[in-house]
Parts: structure tokens; sequence; C-alpha cells
């Protein structure tokens, strides 16, 4: 009867040991499956975020390459608004010029009369 016992118990114990390893098996099957999916789900968010900063990064480009054009017009129109500038100072000059030769003229007719 001792021994009936022995071999029961063993035999409890083994039945034990294996569903515990089936549980575990699953268990840990279940927790890797969760962990391929989140790693998917990982990769496929870092080729999105890759593909979002790839046309971010063209548009800056493109609009850094807009601003110097801008840069280089607002160059040429500063540099044309001197010149301008310079011109309209010269037609007041002889404008100034022509107002005192008429002023001069209108006085010598004054005295002629």
């Amino acid at each position: 009867m001792s021994s009936e016992i022995t071999h029961w118990f063993i035999l409890s114990a083994f039945i034990l040991f294996v569903l515990f390893m089936v549980v575990k098996t699953f268990f840990y099957k279940n927790i890797a499956q969760r962990e391929e999916k989140t790693s998917a789900s990982i990769k496929l968010t870092l080729h999105e975020a890759e593909i979002l900063i790839r046309k971010h990064q063209l548009q800056l480009q493109r609009a850094l390459g807009n601003i110097d054009i801008l840069t280089e017009e607002m160059n040429t129109m500063k540099n044309e608004i001197k010149v301008l500038k310079q011109r309209n100072s010269q037609y007041k000059i002889e404008s100034d010029k022509y107002k005192t030769k008429i002023r001069d003229l209108e006085q010598k007719i004054e005295a002629l009369l």
C-alpha cells in the first residue's frame, strides 16, 4: 500500500508538472504573439513617421530654396530702390535749379515791365 501511495504521488506530481508546463507554454506563447503584434505595430508606426519626416524635409528644402530666391529678389529690389532714390534726389536738385532760374526770369520780366 505504501508503494501504491508513492506511485500515485509520483504519478500525480508528474501530471501536475506536465499540466503546469502546458499552461506555462501557452502563457508564454500568448505573450510572444502579443509582442509580435506590438512590434509589427511599432514598425508600421516608425515607417509612417519616416515617410512623414522625408515629406517634411522635402517641403523644408523647397521652402529654404524659395527663401533664397526671395532674398535674392529682395536684394535686387533694394539696389533698384537705392538707384531710384539717387535719381529722385538728382531730379529734385535739378527741379530746384529750374525753379530758381524761373524766379530769376520772372524777376527780370517784372523789372522790364
